[in-house]
């Protein structure tokens, strides 16, 4: 697993939503499939084995998704990232695994910032 393929992930998502300069922190684990069912089966209600999973902090006003630490630093969230998934996905997008890492953790991270999927 690459350090820098996550940062590469946050930033690039901080950089298109204009946050680039966000003195701000994300938590990112990277786990196995059995982490990942037991993480969905407690917090998604499924025991599906998904990519990734985010979990924003609440702030201290209902509508903020953030919470502003002492430090100043604003805390966003938690990332996790199956690293079975990265692995298949990589294979299945014919991307390499780093590359697929930035993209998953990039996702994450959107979901952090509030961007979710249509439905």
């Amino acid at each position: 697993m690459n350090r820098k393929a996550i940062r590469r992930g946050i930033n690039d998502v901080l950089k298109t939503e204009g946050l680039s300069n966000l003195d701000a922190e994300v938590s990112v684990l990277v786990c196995g499939s059995r982490k990942m069912k037991t993480l969905a089966d407690k917090h998604v209600g499924d025991k599906k084995v998904h990519e990734v999973l985010s979990f924003p902090f609440e702030g201290p006003k209902r509508n903020s998704a953030f919470v502003n630490s002492p430090n100043g630093i604003m805390m966003l969230g938690d990332i996790i990232v199956s690293w079975p998934e990265v692995v298949r996905l990589a294979g299945e997008h014919d991307r390499l695994v780093d590359d697929e890492l930035a993209f998953l953790v990039g996702h994450g991270m959107e979901h952090l910032l509030g961007k979710h999927h249509e439905e």
